[in-house]
């Protein structure tokens, strides 16, 4: 019978690890709107495929992205707004927000309506320009 009761305390310790996971893994990317744009630099290293061509990128967030040739990242993109979307922060977490563009930001196929954290390895598409997060950390 101990043999048993320590396998069903074991079963649940399982299912609870299970779940925590679960949780974390589901928490919201939204940011809150008084939350998202606190400054907060963080370095982003970005790799840009556009018009056929790749290349890479590394600045200080928060970024400004757009086909204006004064924004942080100028993308040469008739299909994206001179003031397209900003990679902001709050603490170390960096969020991307759409900056009213004529046709959206998209992060990881999913069209935004509000800040969402961005983390490493996503996918930002803009016009018909991908930018991928390769590295986000600390800038010191």
């Amino acid at each position: 019978m101990t043999h048993l009761a320590q396998m069903r305390i074991g079963s649940l310790e399982i299912v609870t690890a299970l779940a925590a996971v679960a949780v974390v893994a589901s928490r919201p990317r939204a940011a809150i709107a008084s939350e998202a744009g606190t400054l907060a630099p963080v370095k982003a290293v970005l790799r840009i495929f556009e018009r056929g061509r790749e290349r890479s990128f590394q600045g200080v967030c928060p970024l400004t992205i757009g086909r204006d040739k004064t924004v942080d990242l100028p993308i040469g993109d008739a299909e994206v707004s001179r003031r397209h979307a900003r990679l902001e922060t709050q603490g170390e977490t960096v969020y991307l927000r759409d900056l009213g563009s004529s046709n959206g930001t998209f992060l990881n196929g999913r069209r935004i309506d509000s800040a969402i954290e961005t983390r490493e390895g996503d996918e930002i598409d803009v016009g018909i320009t991908r930018i991928v997060v390769e590295k986000l950390e600390p800038w010191t």
